[in-house]
């Protein structure tokens, strides 16, 4: 399993699960875990995501996940579980 930490933040719009969640399920990467928010009209997100099966290399992945991000108005970062273990942990 290649976990991965999937997290979107934004102003709230209809559609923002959908269209991330659609994106995932295309590359075959599997949601394990979701949570999200909403403050004051603020959206947040974040998933843990089970990358193992996905065709498409890892950086072509956040690339196109920002990219959809700039274009439904969110931004969209992924990390390596490992990576952003390290990061919090500083």
């Amino acid at each position: 399993m290649k976990k991965c930490i999937v997290t979107v933040v934004g102003k709230d719009t209809v559609g923002i699960i959908a269209k991330v969640c659609t994106y995932l399920a295309d590359n075959q990467i599997n949601i394990l875990d979701i949570s999200q928010t909403i403050v004051q009209g603020y959206f947040n997100m974040m998933m843990v995501v089970d990358a193992a099966n996905m065709k498409k290399d890892f950086a072509v992945v956040c690339d196109e996940l920002e990219a959809l991000g700039t274009e439904i108005g969110v931004a969209i970062h992924c990390q390596r579980e490992e990576i952003f273990e390290k990061m919090h942990r500083l």
